[in-house]
């Protein structure tokens, strides 16, 4: 079974950039048929879609965020990485790694734990 463990500081200062990336095992980041995503929830809110990058390394992303967001990958590590920019507190939240099944209509078939993210000075 496919396992993501995201990783990265859990407290970035405001005007600075958020950076996390996401390990997978037990399944490769080029397979095809998966895109791989980020998903976050705020305090108190529902989960929110950022973006993704697919097996073959195309990108797309929410377009709320799409002017500060910034997912790459490492296929060597079978990583992928989130970076977001200019981070205010509204940005603090949970933030998840996701494994997409594009073949089952974008299903969300694999979940990192998620990690903890303070945006503060």
């Amino acid at each position: 079974q496919v396992q993501l463990q995201e990783s990265g500081p859990g407290l970035v200062k405001p005007s600075q950039t958020l950076s996390l990336t996401c390990t997978v095992s037990s399944g490769s980041i080029t397979t095809s048929g998966y895109d791989w995503s980020w998903i976050r929830q705020p305090p108190g809110k529902g989960l929110e879609w950022m973006g993704a990058i697919t097996y073959r390394g195309s990108t797309n992303y929410s377009p709320s965020l799409k002017s500060r967001t910034s997912i790459s990958r490492d296929t060597s590590k079978n990583q992928f990485t989130l970076q977001l920019s200019s981070v205010t507190p509204e940005d603090t939240a949970v933030y998840y790694c996701v494994r997409v099944d594009s073949g089952s209509y974008y299903e969300y078939d694999a979940w990192g734990q998620g990690t903890q993210v303070t945006v503060s000075s």
